[in-house]
């Protein structure tokens, strides 16, 4: 089955054949159906994204007999196969009626989960019952008697052997255990079952259903609409699947689906936030995609490549090495529109690209007067398949009344832009690790990173602890530090004292590659930290004010090269023109 016509499927009159048929199910036997293998999630649905929080919501919400809503559920014929629930391996059985999740998929994931003996063991299902304080808590990093697991607490003849033995010193609780455990197993759950064989349908109740008051993002949402069967669907490319390849051959760390999707629609076309229902449809689209011809996988497979030399672009000449030193997303979905259309940009052109990043990045708020989520439509606009010429002068025309700007060095916390800003101009020294002096690579900054969204776990407080309230947020009191063989507990001694096996040649690079001098490492050893923040503090503003001025280029004319100029039609203009 192909792509969804999903113009067809909402302008038509056809639907179900007979209305879904309503019905609930004891708790006990809903989750004993799902540990058998009769239930299954559909592989268009999103991954499972609850916390700890929603699942002890869930189970509290029970208990005090609160609904929790209605499952969707699509009965259908299925062949035996395996699969995962949660953290549980399902050997499903072939079914002539087995239940297909299409509405409720966190909610029976949670359940199976943290009531299993296998799926208790892992987050977020790792739930208690507190029969003294009669509330649901997260694994207690003590366990005191009245802290009963779930699974034992929803198993009758669990339940009575843990009150025999390591429930024998609150024996006086087990009637509130048997009221929750009761409340857990006879709470009944509503469920619509759907007999319907066209998935053309199926997903388009999953569409509205998620369209109407749902939080189901713009990716996730995409991907159940061009789905495509069950069959074969552990080899087709999707949307997470493009993430994870793309982390495995950049190391920049895995990007959200919705970015994802946004580069592929911009690769496509010039506006990345359009209407997704008809993308892979011949009608109902307003234009024509600009790679004619072809199909989903097949966009889906360039849409990679072309953010793939995005990254690779922002890696080695805009020093920006990971997702988590990126400043805005929407930067990303840009850049990879333009390396779609022009996939070896000249010289001078990736140039006028790193300028317009950076510009972008420090300037791109007041440029957009605030409104920022709308800078991939804009800039995306300004670039013309064919026309590479044309395409970064009208980038660099968007960026014409950016003014040069600093972010403060005064306030460094990693979720923000400023901070970023002021990571990147610290990788462009090639950070060295403080015991061998060598420069840590990409690699060691990837592995630590992995899919971190903030590079907190590699920019490291210095003083926790002795500095007032405005100076612990300096930029001076972290130190960037990609390394895992280097002792973070002993930064400030490795920091102040060079190490024997270092001369001092090396240790002056390794103090120069942390915005360090002598004069900063010997404050430090003297105990003047108020000193080493003040002379660290100008170092790291003298640096990044360098930094800002050769990545932006505030003071050079946005031209194109001299070699991308056609010298011989000049020259026909320049001739006298015959008149007759």
């Amino acid at each position: 089955m192909g792509p969804i016509d999903q113009g067809d499927a909402k302008m038509t009159t056809a639907g179900l054949e007979t209305q879904p048929s309503a019905t609930t199910y004891e708790l006990g036997d809903l989750v004993s159906q799902a540990w058998s293998g009769r239930i299954h999630v559909p592989h268009f649905q999103r991954d499972f994204r609850w916390g700890t929080t929603d699942v002890l919501r869930l189970f509290d919400s029970i208990v005090k007999g609160y609904p929790i809503g209605n499952l969707l559920l699509w009965v259908r014929k299925t062949p035996a196969r395996s699969f995962t629930l949660g953290q549980l391996k399902i050997d499903a059985p072939a079914s002539p009626d087995a239940l297909w999740v299409v509405d409720g998929q966190q909610r029976i994931t949670s359940l199976a989960n943290a009531l299993s003996p296998e799926g208790h063991l892992h987050e977020p299902f790792s739930i208690y019952y507190d029969l003294r304080e009669k509330r649901f808590i997260a694994q207690p990093k003590t366990r005191e008697p009245q802290h009963i697991a779930l699974p034992v607490l929803f198993d009758l003849k669990k339940l009575l052997g843990w009150f025999r033995t390591e429930g024998e010193l609150v024996a006086e609780l087990f009637d509130e255990a048997d009221r929750v455990a009761t409340a857990l197993r006879q709470y009944r759950v509503p469920a619509y079952l759907v007999r319907q064989d066209d998935l053309d349908i199926l997903t388009d109740i999953f569409d509205r259903m998620n369209n109407y008051g749902k939080r189901l993002n713009r990716a996730e949402i995409f991907s159940a609409l061009y789905a495509g069967p069950e069959e074969g669907a552990a080899e087709r490319l999707n949307l997470s699947r493009i993430a994870d390849r793309i982390a495995a051959r950049t190391g920049f760390g895995t990007i959200d689906t919705d970015t994802v999707l946004a580069s592929i629609l911009a690769r496509r076309g010039p506006d990345p936030s359009r209407d997704i229902r008809n993308e892979f449809s011949s009608t109902g689209r307003r234009t024509a995609p600009e790679f004619e011809d072809e199909d989903q996988y097949a966009a889906y497979g360039e849409g990679e490549e072309a953010l793939v030399r995005a990254i690779g672009f922002l890696q080695a000449e805009a020093e920006v090495p990971h997702i988590a030193l990126l400043v805005y997303r929407a930067l990303l979905v840009v850049l990879t529109r333009f390396f779609a259309h022009f996939p070896d940009p000249e010289p001078n052109t990736r140039r006028l690209l790193r300028r317009l990043y950076w510009r972008v990045a420090v300037s791109g708020p007041a440029v957009f007067k605030g409104s920022f989520t709308q800078v991939s439509r804009v800039l995306c606009a300004r670039i013309r398949k064919g026309d590479e010429r044309g395409s970064i002068m009208g980038l660099m025309d968007a960026m014409a009344e950016a003014q040069p700007s600093i972010p403060t060095i005064e306030r460094f916390r990693t979720n923000e832009a400023a901070a970023k800003i002021i990571l990147s101009s610290w990788w462009s020294l090639r950070p060295r690790s403080l015991v061998t002096g060598v420069p840590l690579d990409l690699q060691s900054l990837s592995t630590l990173l992995a899919d971190q969204k903030t590079a907190a776990t590699v920019a490291h407080v210095i003083f926790p602890r002795g500095l007032t309230a405005q100076q612990v947020l300096y930029a001076a009191n972290r130190l960037f530090l990609p390394s895992a063989e280097d002792p973070v507990s002993e930064i400030t001694t490795l920091l102040a004292h060079r190490p024997d096996h270092l001369d001092d040649e090396t240790w002056d690079r390794v103090l120069a590659s942390h915005n360090m001098s002598r004069q900063t490492s010997r404050s430090l050893a003297e105990g003047d930290r108020e000193g080493f923040l003040q002379q660290r503090q100008q170092i790291i503003q003298q640096h990044l004010n360098d930094f800002l001025g050769r990545m932006a280029e505030w003071d050079y004319e946005d031209t194109p090269s001299l070699d991308s100029l056609d010298f011989d039609a000049l020259d026909e203009l320049d001739e006298p023109q015959e008149l007759f």
